[in-house]
């Protein structure tokens, strides 16, 4: 729907709220300020709504001023997406535009395996939620628990799984390009 098509659809709904509430013209008029002449234009549509006519009416109904302007609901804000199996993981993608900063919740499994490193453009942030990640960077070798965190630039040759005692679970945030993730924690007392 284009700008003019939701201008156009805001005098009728002016018209028919300040109708259904049994208001006339003249005392809408004397609550908000706004003369008799201009509310009947911008009902019929033939004055644009703006800002500053908008907010003494909602307020003087009040509505919030979404409902003047007939703004589009807001999506269910919940992240359901099915499940990728890859490389013997189940990953579950929480972000949905492609491109840009990609989110992941990542189970691995409990298994023995060798580590293949692999390197790739990107930057990425790991967030351990359960179990024990094995992680191989470089020629760091580290075993993070549940709470820990790392971030890595993937050029450096990387490879994260199981340590074979159990299943693990975990956040990826990858960026592409060298995009970075900004986490502020406080320092610890010494």
């Amino acid at each position: 729907m284009s700008t003019d098509d939701v201008l156009a659809e805001v005098g009728p709904r002016l018209r028919r709220l300040r109708k259904d509430r049994e208001v006339t013209l003249a005392a809408l008029s004397e609550t908000t300020g706004i003369s008799v002449s201009t509310l009947s234009r911008l009902e019929s549509g033939l004055r644009k709504p703006s800002l500053e006519l908008l907010l003494p009416i909602a307020q003087a109904h009040q509505v919030p001023l979404d409902e003047l302007v007939g703004a589009p609901p807001v999506g269910d804000p919940r992240v359901r997406s099915a499940p990728l199996e890859r490389h013997g993981r189940t990953f579950w993608p929480l972000t949905r535009q492609p491109g840009g900063l990609q989110a992941f919740k990542v189970l691995v499994p409990r298994r023995d395996e060798e580590p293949e490193l692999r390197t790739h453009e990107g930057y990425e942030w790991l967030y351990v939620l359960a179990g024990r990640l094995r992680v191989v960077l470089g020629e760091h070798d580290v075993i993070m628990s549940a709470g820990e965190a790392a971030e890595f630039d993937t050029r450096v040759p990387h490879w994260f799984g199981s340590t074979g005692e159990g299943p693990a679970e975990f956040l990826s945030l990858f960026g592409p390009q060298g995009e970075r993730m900004h986490v502020r924690a406080r320092p610890r007392k010494a």
